[in-house]
């Protein structure tokens, strides 16, 4: 094995979950359970929950290094963790697969890994130079394809949709012209252009060309498509009393949380556009225990700055069946 692999298989160790004590307080793993961690990336959650009791883990990820963890750490749990490469959005069916109908638990920690974001190579992030990658997957258009050949109405739309960037039009703008005259392939040659129209200043938090970023990285991975995918498959995956735990990083990832458990719960007073209508009479399928969310802790803030804009949100799955909900993209309906 190559040293770029024992990277990868050993990447996990130095990870830190972001909110782990409040996941596995909100998962209430049990004996005998059967539970997915559907983003398991360095694989924090999967082994927490292994470690907490005599049960079986379907880890899922897409990335195929994290995949490769995932095999490299199944080793150590006989038979208990079980590795599922693919999206988590196909929750549902990349389950049906291997045979398993029905869980006791799920769990999603959304968006980038810190692990892709200190490899370079990956394109994530613009602290270090790297190509402009930023697929999840390592397959489809890369973001420097996007960005060097996508129209400059749908790169502005782009980053305002996904980046909640006021300033996506003068952005775009400046990438068509910076292209003109020479393909746009680093990370840092992008990071330069936003700051050419977003200047850093020491006083601001983040970094002026976080937002762009985290726009194309959500556009070349459709994150929000595989979120509202594995919504609906959680509803009706998980078994009576079963619990859905998702750790989000910004507002457009909570918002479709927030507003699909609410909703499902009966929570939810004025609907949503971009949630399915609700069948008239139907009961909740989930029982919302906090509709406020959880933070972060000031003590893990201060160990780990990833964890600072994180918002976990939890609920129990009930008896009452599924509202109908076609697979997405699939054209079968649960049952």
């Amino acid at each position: 094995m190559g040293s770029r692999s024992q990277q990868v298989l050993k990447a996990s160790p130095g990870h830190i979950p972001v909110m782990l004590s409040e996941v596995m307080r909100a998962l209430q793993p049990q004996d005998g359970g059967v539970y997915v961690d559907g983003t398991f990336g360095a694989g924090g959650y999967t082994r927490a929950i292994l470690e907490s009791c005599r049960c079986t883990v379907y880890a899922i990820d897409r990335d195929p290094e994290a995949y490769a963890r995932a095999i490299a750490m199944a080793e150590e749990f006989s038979g208990r963790l079980i590795p599922v490469r693919g999206c988590f959005g196909n929750i549902a069916e990349l389950l049906a697969v291997v045979g398993i109908r029905r869980v006791n638990g799920l769990v999603l920690d959304l968006g980038v890994s810190s692990i892709q974001l200190a490899t370079p190579e990956r394109g994530f992030s613009f602290q270090k130079e790297g190509p402009l990658d930023m697929r999840m997957s390592k397959e489809g258009p890369s973001a420097a394809e996007v960005v060097n050949t996508a129209s400059e109405k749908d790169l502005a739309n782009i980053i305002f949709e996904y980046g909640e960037e006021r300033a996506s039009r003068r952005i775009a703008k400046k990438i068509v012209m910076a292209r003109t005259i020479a393909p746009i392939q680093t990370t840092l040659q992008l990071a330069d252009i936003v700051h050419s129209v977003l200047p850093q200043r020491p006083q601001l938090r983040a970094d002026t060309a976080t937002k762009t970023f985290q726009a194309l990285r959500i556009f070349i991975n459709d994150e929000l498509g595989e979120l509202e995918r594995a919504l609906h498959a959680a509803e009706h995956l998980l078994l009576p009393g079963g619990r859905l735990v998702v750790v989000s990083f910004h507002s457009l990832e909570d918002w479709r949380v927030k507003n699909f458990l609410k909703e499902r719960s009966g929570k939810l007073g004025n609907h949503s556009r971009h949630l399915p209508a609700a069948p008239s009479g139907q009961l909740p399928t989930f029982l919302l225990e906090d509709s406020n969310g959880l933070k972060a802790s000031a003590t893990e803030l201060a160990a780990n700055p990833r964890a600072r804009s994180a918002r976990l949100r939890y609920a129990a799955r009930t008896s009452a069946p599924d509202w109908g909900i076609f697979a997405m993209g699939q054209g079968v309906p649960f049952a």
